[in-house]
């Protein structure tokens, strides 16, 4: 089973958090912040990963320190619940539509971090939600499980629903990326020999 667990602990937050890549959508989320609970769960669910994840965070200061370093275990998670990466799939991608929004995700488990982040939020907040955070948390994940990754919103003027649809879509382009080639289930997925 690919899975891992991750504890971190700084001054400003402590993190535990376990995935299990080939679960089946079920989350229990508590991180003290609610709407990134919600989006959580949405990219739990899309993606078909069991995730768990309880956070104490200084969110009397404000969500940020939070945010980040979930993404951050949870890059982690990823990347150590992908081993080596032998067997699978590698790219993923998912065009996403909200009712008016429309959201393409695509990423490449290369090994290489980098984050094209192309989305306008039209709102600074969703409820308490700051809502640049959101990149700041998919920034945290990339730099942690190293990858090409594009986030590009098409069409959407509805903050709650871009974000919304970046969340679902990721979780259906990671599950795409991190799905098993029944071709090549015993190969690293590159010329090089090394992901």
């Amino acid at each position: 089973m690919r899975q891992a667990e991750i504890r971190r602990e700084t001054r400003e937050t402590q993190i535990q958090l376990s995935v299990n890549l080939d679960g089946t959508g079920k989350a229990v989320i508590e991180t003290g912040c609610g709407f990134l609970n919600h989006m959580l769960e949405l990219f739990a669910r899309h993606g078909d990963f069991d995730l768990n994840v309880v956070c104490h965070g200084d969110t009397q200061v404000d969500d940020h320190h939070s945010v980040e370093d979930i993404g951050i275990c949870l890059g982690k998670a990823f990347e150590q619940a992908l081993g080596d990466k032998r067997g699978i799939v590698r790219y993923g991608q998912f065009l996403l539509p909200m009712d008016e929004t429309l959201v393409l995700c695509a990423c490449d488990l290369s090994g290489r971090d980098y984050l094209g982040w192309s989305v306008e939020l039209p709102a600074a907040k969703v409820g308490t939600f700051d809502t640049e955070l959101a990149q700041e948390f998919w920034l945290g994940f990339v730099r942690n499980c190293p990858g090409s990754f594009h986030i590009r919103q098409l069409a959407g003027e509805n903050t709650h629903h871009i974000l919304e649809a970046v969340f679902k879509g990721m979780g259906r382009t990671l599950k795409a990326a991190v799905s098993l080639d029944a071709k090549h289930p015993d190969e690293i997925p590159s010329t090089k020999g090394l992901l």
